[in-house]
């Protein structure tokens, strides 16, 4: 499993934890939780197409 594939399982996971919440707070940090995640995997994401990007080019460089 890849940094990615796991933030987006976690976030998943909190979603699913947030809707079986019996208790607002808990519900609110379930959503917080995930939301972090999310953006983790936004980043993780980011940088993957940034390091593919960069060896494109890197490779068309000396091709």
């Amino acid at each position: 499993m890849s940094t990615l594939e796991f933030y987006r399982s976690r976030a998943d996971q909190c979603a699913r934890e947030a809707e079986e919440a019996k208790l607002d707070n808990v519900r609110d940090r379930c959503l917080r939780a995930q939301a972090a995640w999310e953006e983790m995997a936004g980043r993780a994401e980011r940088g993957q197409t940034m390091r593919d990007k960069l060896a494109r080019d890197k490779a068309e460089a000396e091709g």
